[in-house]
């Protein structure tokens, strides 16, 4: 379900999808409020869910994981066993950074950060040793164009 935000409510919300570590005098400054109403605003996103978790974003290459994989998979499986071995396998992987079930012709596409190409064999080994997969397909990333965590946040109908 969606909820409603008024301009405000976006207007945080994008402000602290950028930097979460913003004050919030400054919060409060860039949105043209006083420092209660925009921490009533926050408080009442956080318990709504809206705003899930505050994290920092780190540079993986900074970390020495410098190669990023997507990982196309197939599965001739969909009963629900295969599918608890299969999400185990992948949550409990930290080098799976992201994965999403797909519909289509590809089931599942996993983001794979390592260190190397090596790393990345070491990964795949591993996962084909806990779980049967049909068909995998690997695509190295060789250049980041657009990496946001930060979401559109559309105006209310009538605003421009």
């Amino acid at each position: 379900m969606t909820a409603v935000f008024d301009e405000l409510d976006r207007n945080i919300l994008s402000l602290l999808q950028r930097d979460s570590s913003l004050s919030l005098d400054e919060i409060a400054r860039r949105v043209g409020a006083s420092k209660t109403p925009v921490w009533n605003r926050i408080r009442k996103l956080k318990a709504a869910g809206v705003i899930r978790a505050e994290v920092a974003l780190l540079d993986p290459e900074k970390l020495g994981l410098e190669s990023c994989f997507f990982v196309l998979i197939r599965t001739s499986q969909h009963d629900a066993n295969w599918l608890d071995q299969f999400l185990r396998a992948v949550r409990s992987r930290p080098e799976v950074i992201e994965a999403h079930r797909l519909a289509g012709d590809i089931d599942y596409i996993l983001k794979v950060q390592v260190p190397n190409a090596r790393a990345y064999d070491d990964f795949y080994r591993a996962l084909i040793k806990e779980v049967s997969i049909f068909n995998v397909t690997s695509s190295l990333s060789m250049e980041v164009i657009k990496s946001t965590t930060a979401l559109p946040i559309h105006p209310l109908a009538g605003e421009a």
